[in-house]
C-alpha cells in the first residue's frame, strides 16, 4: 500500500537524519575536547571541560541507541501487529469506549515498561559515572509508579472524554476535543506547583535573610507577583541545579533547586532569576501557549481528517474495529507517527526558543549587572557538565538554549571590553 511505503520511508529518513546529527555532535565535541575554548579560558578548567565533553558524548550515544529502539518499537506496534493484538484483547474484555480506553492503557503501560531499562541505565550508570546521581533505586521506582498512577488518574478521564467526543460530537468533534485538551493543559499549569510537584519533591519557603530580601527587591522592580519563594530538594535525585517559576495567576511560584543555591552567590542568583523573570515580562509563556494551542488545533484537525479514512489504519498495519469503534486506534496511531512526520520543523521550534532565551538574557542584563549572569552561566555550564562546543547543525535541531559561546558573546557586548577584561582576570568568580 502506498501509505505503508510512505510511512516506512519517513521513519527511515527521520532515523538516518537523527543518527547523522548525533554523529556530528559526537565528532565535533571530541575534536574540541583537548582544549578549553578561548572565550572560556581562565573560567573553566581543562578537567571540567573534558568532563563535559565526555558526559555529552556519552549521553548522545545513549540517545542514538534509544532512537533505534524507538523505531523498532514503533514498527512492532504498527506493521508487525502489536496494536492489532491489543485491540483484539481489549475488545474481549470490554466493549465500546471502554475497550478503546483499555487498549490505550495497555499501550501506555507497555511503552513505559519498554522505556524503563534505558532510563534505569541512564540514571544509575551514566549519571552515576559522572557524579550527578543522588537517587536511590527505591526512589527511582517510586517515581516511576507515581508517574503511572498520576497518568492514569489525570490522563484517563481526559482520554475518555476525547474518545466520547470523537464518537458523539459529529464531524466537528476535533474542535470540541481540542477545547477540552487545551483547557486541561491550562488546568495542569495551575495545579502543577501546588498539587502535582509536591508529590515528587519537598518544597520549603526560602529562609529570611539577605538572599530572600534581594530577590524580593528584584521582584518589586520587575513588577512580578508571586505566591511564594521556595527551595526544592533537587539534591535527593541529582547534583544538577536549576531555577524556575511555574503556575498561573496567583498560583505562580518561584522555585530554586537547593543545589543551585549552594553553588551560586547572591549576585548570580539574582541574575539567574532576572533571566527567568525576563520570560514572564517578554510574555514568552503566553506566546508559547498560543503557539502550542495553534499547533495542537492543527493536529486535532488532521486527526479529524485521518480518523475517517481506511487507508490510514490499513497502511499502518491495523484493521479498524468497526464494532467497538476506531477512535482509540486513530488516536494512538496518530500520536505514534506524528513525531516522525513533524521532525523537519524542529529547527523552527528550536530557533524560536533560542530567540526567547536571548531576549530573557537581555532583560536580565538590564535588571542586574551582565557579568553576574555571565559568571552564573559559566558556573552552571561547569556544574551541569554542559558542552561548550556543540555541533551547530545538531544545535539548530535540538537546543532550546543558544550555544554557550554565542550566548555569552551577546552578554559580553553589553559589558564592554573593559569590564570583560576585568571579568576574565577575576576568573568569572
Amino acid at each position: 500500500m502506498v501509505f505503508t511505503e510512505v510511512f516506512v520511508a519517513v521513519v527511515a529518513v527521520s532515523l538516518v537524519l537523527r543518527l547523522y546529527l548525533a554523529t556530528r555532535q559526537v565528532k565535533n565535541i571530541a575534536q574540541h575536547r583537548a582544549a578549553v575554548p578561548a572565550e572560556f579560558a581562565g573560567q573553566i578548567s581543562l578537567e571540567a571541560h573534558q568532563k563535559a565533553a565526555d558526559y555529552s558524548i556519552t549521553k548522545t550515544r545513549l540517545g542514538m541507541l534509544n532512537m533505534g529502539l524507538e523505531a523498532i518499537i514503533l514498527m512492532g506496534f504498527t506493521l508487525l501487529g502489536g496494536l492489532q493484538l491489543m485491540q483484539t484483547l481489549s475488545s474481549q474484555w470490554a466493549s465500546g469506549l471502554w475497550a478503546g480506553l483499555g487498549m490505550i492503557a495497555m499501550v501506555g503501560l507497555l511503552g513505559s515498561l519498554l522505556d524503563l531499562p534505558l532510563s534505569y541505565y541512564k540514571q544509575f550508570v551514566v549519571e552515576a559515572r559522572f557524579g550527578f546521581n543522588r537517587m536511590s533505586k527505591g526512589l527511582f521506582f517510586a517515581d516511576w509508579a507515581k508517574g503511572l498512577l498520576l497518568g492514569t488518574l489525570l490522563g484517563g478521564p481526559l482520554v475518555f472524554v476525547v474518545l466520547y467526543l470523537m464518537r458523539q460530537a459529529g464531524d466537528q468533534w476535533w474542535l470540541w476535543a481540542w477545547m477540552v485538551w487545551f483547557g486541561f493543559s491550562l488546568l495542569m499549569m495551575w495545579l502543577f506547583p501546588t498539587v502535582i510537584a509536591p508529590l515528587f519533591n519537598k518544597f520549603t519557603p526560602l529562609e529570611d535573610g539577605a538572599t530572600r530580601q534581594r530577590i524580593l527587591n528584584l521582584l518589586n522592580r520587575c513588577g512580578f507577583d508571586s505566591s511564594g519563594l521556595f527551595v526544592m530538594d533537587g539534591s535527593k535525585r541529582s547534583a544538577h541545579g536549576n531555577a524556575y517559576f511555574s503556575g498561573m495567576g496567583k498560583a505562580k511560584r518561584i522555585v530554586f533547586f537547593d543545589t543551585l543555591l549552594a553553588r551560586l552567590s547572591d549576585d548570580q542568583i539574582e541574575a539567574v532569576l532576572a533571566h527567568e523573570l525576563g520570560h514572564f515580562k517578554k510574555k514568552h509563556i503566553v506566546k508559547h501557549l498560543a503557539f502550542s494551542g495553534m499547533g495542537s488545533l492543527l493536529m486535532f484537525w488532521a486527526l479529524g481528517m485521518l480518523a475517517n479514512t481506511t487507508w490510514f489504519y490499513v497502511g499502518l498495519g491495523v484493521t479498524p474495529d468497526l464494532v467497538n469503534g476506531s477512535e482509540a486506534m486513530a488516536l494512538v496511531l496518530f500520536m505514534m507517527v506524528l513525531p516522525y512526520f513533524t521532525f523537519p520543523i524542529r529547527p523552527v521550534m528550536s530557533w524560536l526558543s533560542r530567540k526567547h532565551e536571548f531576549e530573557a538574557d537581555a532583560y536580565a542584563a538590564e535588571q542586574s549587572a551582565p557579568q553576574h549572569l555571565v559568571s552564573a552561566l559559566v558556573k552552571l555550564y561547569q556544574d551541569n557538565a554542559s558542552t561548550l562546543t556543540p555541533d551547530p547543525v545538531h544545535s539548530a535541531f535540538y537546543d532550546s538554549h543558544p550555544p554557550a559561546s554565542i550566548r555569552i558573546q551577546r552578554l559580553k557586548e553589553r559589558m564592554g571590553s573593559a569590564h570583560w577584561q576585568t571579568f576574565q582576570a577575576q576568573g568569572a568568580q
